[in-house]
């Protein structure tokens, strides 16, 4: 096991230090932020004071260095905007999101599973007929189209729910966390679906029938726990995705998260706090996708055999 996470380990690095490149390309290609901070009538004198202290007067491999550097001590240097440190502004953000996914796919696991197996009990019955629908139609629909659409029937017809922030009542996690659970959890029934199909038709089980096992005791003993395997693999794509994709969500919510934050630090041109937020959020999954991983070799066997083979 200790080989197969080395060697995890190993291969991720090489995206990870791609992400790490990329912001710092991709902020640079927006623009100096001097005339963004600095009045229109601020003089060249003023102008060149403020990229020196900024580090913006330095030569583009120079930055990098001091970038990367940065980076391996967690240190991105100060906010534009508020002279804080960036990599505590993303840290303290950070937890907002993480609490918002992990509520979210947890609760899209739980709906994805309990309508994945009802579907396969009766394979192409009524019930599996209209929860593939419900589902196809779920893992289709745009997640910020959803967020509008949510704010304008539940915030503002009816009222019945506020259109951002986070209040002490919990009434403001509802429309985040409806709009973000409905694509994976309509991925994770089809998902579920088809592996308990397979399952529930396999020799295993229809020996387990054949000695008098309660259906009850089939689904969840036998058949869930070997279709578990690939519903735990699209789970963490997913899982990934909900932290990629809580970006816009928090946007539109103004949910304090780092989504939010990444998306202020690209339209105020802080540097610094756009690296930090993107590193951050990138170290996440890496060290998700290794989680994932793992569990996926403690749940299949035969992959705990291909990494004993291979140690």
């Amino acid at each position: 096991m200790l080989t197969f996470l080395r060697r995890r380990v190993l291969t991720s690095l090489l995206p990870l230090l791609a992400v790490v490149l990329g912001v710092f390309v991709l902020a640079r290609l927006t623009g100096n932020p001097t005339a963004l901070y600095l009045p229109e009538n601020a003089t060249a004198q003023a102008r060149e004071q403020f990229s020196a202290a900024n580090g913006f007067d330095k030569p583009i491999w120079s930055q990098l260095l001091d970038y990367l550097s940065g980076v391996v001590r967690l240190d991105f240097g100060t906010s534009l905007r508020t002279g804080e440190s960036a990599a505590v502004m993303a840290l303290r953000a950070f937890p907002a999101t993480l609490q918002l996914a992990a509520v979210t796919m947890l609760l899209a696991c739980l709906v994805g599973t309990a309508v994945g197996c009802w579907a396969a009990l009766r394979p192409n019955g009524l019930a599996d007929r209209v929860s593939s629908l419900l589902s196809m139609t779920a893992a289709s629909v745009p997640d910020f189209w959803l967020a509008i659409l949510g704010i304008w029937v539940f915030a503002i017809m009816l009222g019945v729910l506020p259109t951002s922030g986070v209040d002490a009542g919990g009434l403001s996690w509802v429309l985040p966390i409806a709009v973000l659970m409905l694509r994976p959890a309509g991925v994770l029934t089809q998902v579920v679906r088809g592996a308990m199909i397979s399952a529930l038709g396999s020799p295993y089980v229809k020996v387990a029938r054949s000695k008098g096992a309660g259906e009850r005791r089939v689904v969840a003993r036998h058949a869930l726990k070997n279709a578990a395997p690939p519903a735990l693999t699209v789970a963490g794509d997913l899982a990934v995705g909900l932290i990629n994709g809580a970006v816009v969500v928090e946007s539109i919510f103004g949910w304090p998260g780092i989504g939010k934050l990444l998306i202020d630090a690209i339209l105020q041109r802080d540097f610094a706090v756009l690296q930090a937020a993107v590193a951050i959020t990138a170290i996440s999954i890496f060290v998700l996708n290794i989680a994932i991983d793992i569990g996926y070799a403690l749940l299949d066997a035969r992959v705990r055999q291909k990494v004993g083979a291979a140690a």
